[in-house]
């Protein structure tokens, strides 16, 4: 990791973890992981946001004002207001990305469940969705939360990511593999 990246992650980290232990001592984890949620979605959507949150040239005020006005829209809760005015006056919305990524790992280590990032050829339907995350918890022991995206590039199967383990059931992994063997002997 770069060190811009390492020093940006420790400044998201340090945010985060505070107002994890915030919430948790208010009982507001709920609204915390609803806030979280709120604001993630408002930054995926939106490339003004993004950039007004990562540039030098927009003001320290212009960026208290949006962060304020996209707050009160979203109607987050009070703690969440007060961080994200803090991290507008001390020029830190530059992590929010990492900042919510953080957040959203506490809300879910507390909540005891893990997310496994799942990349298929195709949509996954409600049962086989069900099924991989019944299959996925038999092996953590823990509640899985499904992040699905779509690539049809894998031609067919699956590629599960869960923490630092990777299972590639994919078609093109698979070819990629017989490749691989047929160099190797020709």
């Amino acid at each position: 990791m770069s060190e811009p990246a390492s020093i940006s992650l420790g400044i998201a980290t340090r945010y985060a973890t505070a107002l994890f232990e915030l919430a948790k001592e208010a009982s507001a984890l709920k609204a915390l992981e609803a806030d979280t949620a709120a604001l993630a979605d408002a930054l995926s959507v939106s490339a003004e946001l993004r950039a007004t949150i990562a540039s030098p040239i927009v003001s320290r005020e212009d960026q208290g004002n949006v962060i304020r006005a996209i707050g009160a829209k979203l109607g987050v809760s009070d703690v969440m207001a007060n961080t994200l005015a803090l991290m507008s006056e001390k020029r830190r919305l530059f992590v929010l990305p990492q900042f919510l990524t953080h957040l959203t790992d506490l809300i879910a280590a507390e909540k005891g469940e893990v997310t496994a990032e799942v990349t298929a050829a195709r949509a996954l339907s409600a049962a086989q969705s069900k099924k991989l995350a019944e299959t996925l918890k038999a092996r953590v022991g823990k509640t899985v939360k499904l992040k699905t995206t779509v690539d049809e590039s894998l031609i067919g199967g699956l590629v599960v990511k869960l923490g630092s383990t990777m299972i590639d059931t994919s078609v093109k992994a698979k070819l990629a593999a017989l490749q691989n063997a047929m160099k190797e002997v020709g």
